[in-house]
């Protein structure tokens, strides 16, 4: 997917295969057809110009993969800014540099939704110029859009790429190769605009400059010019963003610091668990004495069949909790710490 990430020479305990990395083949289902005949594009410039103040340059240090990421950002209220979970998934260190004032804000994970790839960020500063939201159950095939972004991730003067709609209802999916999470997102809008790594989390908007959806994924020919690009309807990012918030958690939000396992994992042949390939030296689980290619078959005595499955159950704890890890023969008992969002 959209989202950009540059490797320290060292190397990274993350692989980035999930919703960062463009050119992975992403699965799609079919969805509305487009119009045969394209309509005039969008003014991409206008559109910078009303659109670009809106928005953020997101940057991410990723510690434990010895990474940096960066992304984009909508600001959906004077310091709060709507992103995909993916742009922020791992940061031990997060700013937000605003294209309204040029000023840089430290940035802190207030929630996250990873099924929806929807996560609010709370800047240490305000005032920002707010985006003006549109409603993306009018958006139609065929109409102009221009999308906005931190193309290549290198910040400054946002890229703006025109396009169209293509199609509505659209289903991607990919896996982390950290975690060995899957992740599939449903009812996306397709557009045909060239969007780039870097983009992630940035507005597409209508002719009236209004946003409507928020860039999350993009197919393996983005770079031949104009690729098929995916975004989340922004009805749907805001809905979520909103019960964020409001403090509500549920079995696919999350609120507050994330708990802080220590591993990588992957599914375990036959659905008997999510099986460790990398564990962290300075973790939890490396303190209970968990290791590589131990298989954890529970946490608390909820069954995990899968790395998908121990990643959404980890979700619903938070750190200093004491969890009991279920593996084969043994029992861990495990005190989690405070970890990485996403």
């Amino acid at each position: 997917m959209s989202g950009s990430r540059r490797r320290n020479p060292r190397g990274s305990l993350r692989l980035l295969s999930l919703l960062v990395v463009l050119g992975l083949g992403l699965a799609t289902a079919p969805g509305h057809a487009s119009p045969l005949t394209p309509p005039a594009p969008q003014d991409a410039s206008t559109a910078l110009g009303l659109v670009g103040p809106q928005i953020v340059d997101l940057d991410a240090k990723l510690g434990y993969q010895s990474a940096v990421g960066a992304g984009t950002g909508i600001v959906i209220d004077g310091s709060v800014i709507l992103t995909n979970n993916h742009v922020v998934a791992g940061a031990t260190n997060l700013t937000a540099r605003s294209i309204g004032n040029g000023q840089t804000y430290p940035a802190t994970v207030i929630g996250y939704d990873r099924q929806h790839d929807i996560a609010v960020v709370q800047l240490a500063g305000g005032g920002l110029p707010v985006a003006n939201i549109g409603n993306s159950e009018t958006v139609t095939v065929g109409e102009p859009i221009v999308s906005l972004g931190n193309a290549g991730g290198v910040g400054g003067v946002p890229s703006a790429v025109d396009g169209r709609v293509a199609a509505l209802n659209q289903k991607v999916s990919a896996n982390d190769a950290l975690t060995g999470s899957t992740e599939t997102l449903n009812g996306l809008i397709q557009i045909d605009a060239a969007i780039r790594p870097g983009d992630s989390g940035g507005p597409t908007v209508n002719e009236a400059n209004q946003v409507i959806g928020m860039t999350t994924a993009a197919s393996q020919n983005y770079h031949l010019g104009r690729g098929q690009g995916f975004v989340i309807p922004i009805n749907e990012a805001m809905a979520i963003a909103g019960q964020i918030r409001s403090g509500a958690s549920s079995p696919s939000v999350h609120i507050g610091p994330t708990a802080f396992l220590g591993v990588g994992v992957n599914d375990a042949p036959g659905g008997s668990g999510a099986i460790v390939r990398q564990v962290i030296p300075t973790g939890p689980a490396a303190g209970a004495g968990i290791n590589p290619n131990d298989v954890i078959s529970s946490v608390n005595g909820q069954p995990v069949n899968s790395a998908t499955a121990l990643t959404n159950i980890l979700d619903q704890h938070h750190p200093g909790e004491d969890v009991s890890v279920g593996l084969e023969g043994r029992i861990a008992n495990v005190t989690l710490a405070g970890g990485p969002p996403g």
